[in-house]
C-alpha cells in the first residue's frame, strides 16, 4: 500500500502541469468563444458585451487564478455549446466513450494474444509472417480511415451492418433505462435481450475500426514476451521434464509473460479512450471525444479543459490499476522507484 500512496503523490505534479498547459493552450485556440456565442449576426459591441460577461476581457492571470479557484471547488465551468455544466456533460458521455474503448480493446486482445503466442511458438513461420504483416496493416492505417473503409464495404456495399450512426438506431428502439450510461450494460441489466443485440451490433464496426489501432502493440508485445519466455532456462527445464507442451506454454510461459502484456494493455486502454474523438465523429458516436472536437471547434474553453483535464485523471488511475495488476501477477514486482 505504501507504493500505491507514493504514487498517488507524485501524479500531483503531472496532474498540476496539466492544468496549466491545458488552459494556456485552450486560450492559444484559433477563434474567438464570445464571437461563437454572441452568433454570426452579432456586431462588436455585442461580442465585447459577451466576452466581458464571460470575463474574457481580463488579464489571462486572473482569469487562470479564477479557473484553479473553480476547480478547487470541482466546478470545471459551463460549456458555451450546451449551456450546462462542463462535469455534468463529461459523466454524462463517459460511459458511452468507455464502452466503446472496451468493445475495441477486447476484440483487440481477442484477435492479437492468440497470434503473438502462436507465431512466438512457431519463429520464422507461414503464423509468424501472418503476424507481422496484421501488426504492420494495424499500425499503417489511420483509424478513421479505417472507419470508412469498413462502412463503405459492410454497409454501402453488402447491407450486412446497421445504420453507422450513432450508438443505436432510435428509429426503431428507444434507449434503455439509464443505470450505468453503456447501453449494452444497461440493456443486459434490464434483460431486454432485443435492445443488447442492437446495441451489440452498433458496436461492431466502431469496436473492430479503433481495436485494429491496439491490436499491433499487443500482438508484437506478446510475441516478443513468449519469444523471451520460451528461451528461458526454466522453460528448457521444464521441456527436459517431460512436461506436456499445453502446460508448458499457459502455465509457465504464458504466465511470466503476462506482465509486460498487462502493462500494454493497460497503456493501450488509455490510448484509446484518449484516441477515440476521430472514430467517434466518424461513427456519430456521442461520447466525450466528439463532445471534445465540437469544443475545439467552437473554442468552448471550459470544455476543452475539462476533456483534457478527464483523461488525464484516467491515465492516472489506469496506470495505478496496472500496477495493481502487475503486482498480483508478479508479487515480486515492486514500484517503489
Amino acid at each position: 500500500m505504501h507504493f500505491l500512496w507514493k504514487r498517488l503523490i507524485g501524479t500531483i505534479p503531472s496532474l498540476a502541469g496539466v492544468v496549466v498547459v491545458t488552459f494556456l493552450l485552450s486560450h492559444a485556440l484559433p477563434g474567438d468563444p464570445a464571437a461563437y456565442f454572441a452568433g454570426p449576426a452579432a456586431n462588436d459591441a455585442s461580442i465585447a458585451e459577451v466576452r466581458a460577461r464571460l470575463g474574457l476581457d481580463r488579464p489571462l492571470v486572473e482569469q487562470f487564478v479564477r479557473y484553479v479557484v473553480h476547480l478547487a471547488q470541482g466546478d470545471l465551468g459551463t460549456s458555451l455549446i450546451t449551456g450546462q455544466p462542463v462535469l455534468d456533460d463529461l459523466v454524462a458521455r463517459l460511459p458511452a466513450s468507455i464502452e466503446l474503448t472496451w468493445f475495441a480493446l477486447a476484440f483487440a486482445a481477442t484477435v492479437a494474444l492468440p497470434l503473438g503466442v502462436w507465431a512466438a511458438t512457431r519463429p520464422d513461420s507461414a503464423a509468424d509472417h501472418l503476424c507481422r504483416m496484421v501488426v504492420s496493416v494495424g499500425a499503417a492505417f489511420p483509424t478513421f480511415f479505417l472507419g470508412l473503409l469498413l462502412i463503405y464495404v459492410f454497409y454501402f456495399l453488402l447491407g450486412v451492418a446497421p445504420q453507422p450512426v450513432g450508438r443505436l438506431n432510435e428509429l426503431l428502439y428507444s434507449p434503455p433505462n439509464t443505470i450505468t450510461g453503456a447501453y449494452t450494460l444497461d440493456s443486459l441489466l434490464s434483460a431486454d435481450w432485443t435492445l443488447l443485440r442492437a446495441s451489440l451490433a452498433q458496436l461492431v464496426l466502431p469496436s473492430i475500426s479503433l481495436g485494429m489501432f491496439a491490436l499491433a502493440p499487443i500482438a508484437r508485445i506478446t510475441r516478443a514476451s513468449m519469444l523471451q519466455a520460451l528461451g528461458s532456462d526454466f522453460i528448457r527445464t521444464a521441456r527436459a521434464s517431460g512436461l506436456p507442451t499445453q502446460t508448458i506454454l499457459v502455465t509457465y510461459a504464458f504466465r511470466n509473460a503476462l506482465l509486460p502484456v498487462s502493462n500494454v494493455l493497460g497503456m493501450v486502454f488509455s490510448f484509446l479512450l484518449g484516441g477515440s474523438v476521430l472514430i467517434e465523429q466518424v461513427y456519430g458516436w456521442q461520447g466525450v471525444g466528439a463532445y471534445a472536437v465540437s469544443a475545439v471547434i467552437a473554442s468552448d474553453y471550459a470544455a476543452v479543459q475539462g476533456f483534457v483535464l478527464l483523461m488525464a485523471l484516467l491515465y492516472v488511475v489506469l496506470n495505478l490499476a496496472v500496477d495493481l495488476v502487475a503486482t498480483a501477477i508478479d508479487p515480486r514486482v515492486r514500484f517503489d522507484g
